[in-house]
């Protein structure tokens, strides 16, 4: 029987060692607190049919200024920790030139065309429906002009990728989400998104799907990793665990681990703060506020709000900059209530310069396997790139080719 330690308990990890188990690999899945403890929980549970285009950086002056000058709030920096961003910002900027992010988007598409078909599968085999809704989000304009630019946007994407949306005008918003203020110009409902109540507690559900199958979950220090003469090693609290393979999905902290190894792979790490709040409104679906630069939905513990990208240092205490300016736009928009949390949850997403995860054999170590790099779309992505490095690993001929994403592209 085939072996292999994934390292990583988040929805990248879970759905790889489920699919390998799947595939009747003996798997061992190592991380440091219980699955879906980290990034994976404190997302705007969403699985995002209709992301079909990677994030580029913005290239024009006006919104490299309203960055630079604070004036936006979907990304923020601290100045005292920008050094440690520069060079891969600087090729994520050369990535986003059009002919680039054009090269990108036919990658990042083809993923995202198995992302609701792939969870589906592990939804229904986890016994987890109940914590899905099957009925999109909406995006809301505060200007009319933007939200005119942005369905010819969608309209190009329905056309391209088949993407299904719903425009609403000001009264049918107004209709559809009645505890909104009525005076809002209109906005977009997206139709193919699925909805999650607790995205943390999805990841447990597939969690407990792997064990049901056979497969292994221990605590351990993933940074223990070595190679021998068998394959790879690491250090748990149940003691040393072998295997033949070992897969990297530690998300932001995958490079960390490989720079011992050889491997020197940029990452853009966005940090990402989400508050819940109780006792206000209730929305029926979630929300973006394009203008204010966060999300918003309905959640088991109350309304949720996810703000945009914080550039800091890894070990910067949490700044509540962001999340005071998202809960201000939200308060224009609806009673929040209160607070339900002391202090904000706070996580980093992995992003690449060239927009796409890195997936696939460690070019210099045989056994070695990765799969992070997502981006803000780990959580929708996990059971596609999941299924994907599992027919790798067992030889299978791959769903698509995996080619864009290999790791010795870096």
């Amino acid at each position: 029987m085939q072996s292999a330690i994934v390292l990583g308990g988040g929805m990248i990890g879970v759905s790889a060692a489920l699919h390998l188990r799947q595939r009747g690999w003996s798997v061992t899945l190592v991380d440091r607190r219980e699955p879906g403890r980290e990034t994976s929980y404190g997302n705007a549970g969403m699985i995002q049919a209709e992301a079909v285009r990677p994030y580029p950086m913005p290239r024009d002056l006006a919104s490299l200024l309203k960055i630079a000058t604070g004036r936006t709030n979907d990304v923020r920096y601290s100045l005292s920790s920008l050094h440690l961003h520069i060079e891969p910002l600087l090729r994520y900027w050369w990535h986003s030139a059009p002919k680039r992010h054009r090269e990108a988007i036919d990658a990042w598409a083809r993923l995202i065309a198995y992302a609701t078909a792939e969870h589906d599968i592990l939804i229904r085999e986890a016994h987890a429906d109940n914590l899905i809704r099957r009925a999109g989000y909406r995006a809301l304009y505060r200007d009319a002009a933007a939200l005119d630019l942005s369905i010819k946007a969608a309209e190009e994407d329905q056309h391209e990728f088949g993407v299904n949306f719903r425009v609403l005008s000001g009264s049918e918003l107004a209709k559809a989400e009645p505890v909104l203020r009525d005076d809002l110009p209109g906005a977009i409902h997206w139709l193919d998104t699925w909805t999650v109540s607790d995205p943390g507690a999805l990841v447990t559900a597939y969690a407990e799907l792997f064990e049901r199958l056979g497969g292994r979950i221990v605590l351990g220090d993933a940074q223990s990793l070595q190679q021998t003469a068998a394959g790879w090693s690491v250090n748990t609290d149940q003691g040393r665990i072998d295997a033949a393979t070992a897969v990297v999905t530690l998300g932001p902290w995958s490079p960390d681990l490989l720079y011992k190894f050889g491997y020197r792979i940029p990452l853009v790490r966005k940090r990402g703060y989400h508050m819940h709040y109780s006792g206000g409104a209730s929305l029926d679906l979630p929300l973006i506020d394009k203008a204010g630069g966060y999300a918003m939905g309905p959640m088991a513990k109350g309304i949720r709000i996810t703000t945009g990208a914080e550039l800091t240092s890894p070990d910067a205490l949490a700044t509540p900059v962001q999340l005071a300016s998202a809960e201000a736009s939200a308060r224009e928009l609806i009673d929040l209530g209160k607070r339900v949390e002391p202090d904000p949850w706070f996580g980093t997403r992995p992003c690449t310069p060239d927009m796409l995860p890195v997936l696939g054999r460690a070019p210099l170590h045989p056994g070695l396997w990765m799969n992070f790099g997502h981006g803000h779309q780990g959580f929708t992505l996990g059971p596609a790139t999941g299924r994907l490095l599992a027919e790798m690993m067992s030889g299978e001929t791959p769903a698509i080719d995996p080619t864009p994403y290999r790791p010795e592209r870096f």
